[in-house]
């Protein structure tokens, strides 16, 4: 199908950041792994890595990144290469909803502590 709708998209919720998968290999995608991503007031994500560089592009609102031993404010436009086994966590420290698109390869894996996880959002 190689046309798919954010309103047809299963949600995902984990820390306050809401998960919307759009080109997924669940939805039809064979390379790739694209997502809506929400995040409310006050949300925060575990510190993390991934297995595969992923790209954060901010469409709405304020995002902090930690990333590595930096620390980024990112605004509407700006983007966040995540290269693979680097550590992240996202915080939304504003007082409206950011909005972000996220692409990273098929078959990316999280680690948290420890734990590797196979985020439902990206399959």
């Amino acid at each position: 199908m190689p046309v798919v709708s954010l309103a047809d998209a299963p949600t995902f919720q984990n820390h306050g950041f809401t998960f919307r998968p759009l080109a997924v290999p669940s939805r039809g995608s064979t390379e790739l792994a694209v997502w809506a991503l929400e995040a409310a007031p006050g949300a925060a994500s575990e510190r993390h890595t991934v297995s595969r560089e992923e790209v954060l592009v901010v469409q709405e609102g304020r995002i902090s990144a930690e990333i590595g031993d930096g620390k980024h404010e990112l605004v509407p436009g700006d983007a966040l290469i995540v290269p693979p086994d680097t550590p992240v966590r996202l915080a939304n420290d504003g007082t409206g909803t950011a909005r972000l698109t996220v692409a990273t390869s098929k078959g990316m894996v999280g680690v948290i502590d420890g734990r590797t996880i196979e985020p439902p959002w990206a399959r």
